[in-house]
């Protein structure tokens, strides 16, 4: 009998940490879209994507987004 494939759920909280302040801030991460800009509630810098990333949570977070935790490609 073959093993049936375990895929754990993904994490939908990460934590960003602001490049500018190093103000740290948990946030919820959408499943079925990308965050490309956020704004730190600190000192109000606007995040990008660092190239060769999808969103915000892939560049700054403490854990990636959904999609790539599914080993997806995202948006």
């Amino acid at each position: 009998m073959p093993c049936a494939s375990f895929q754990a759920s993904p994490v939908l909280q990460s934590v960003l940490t602001c490049p500018n302040c190093q103000q740290s801030t948990l946030e919820a991460m959408p499943t079925d879209a990308c965050v490309y800009f956020f704004e730190c509630p600190n000192c109000h810098q606007v995040l990008k994507p660092k190239p060769g990333d999808c969103c915000v949570f892939c560049s700054y977070g403490s854990v990636k987004c959904p999609p790539i935790q599914a080993g997806a490609a995202c948006c």
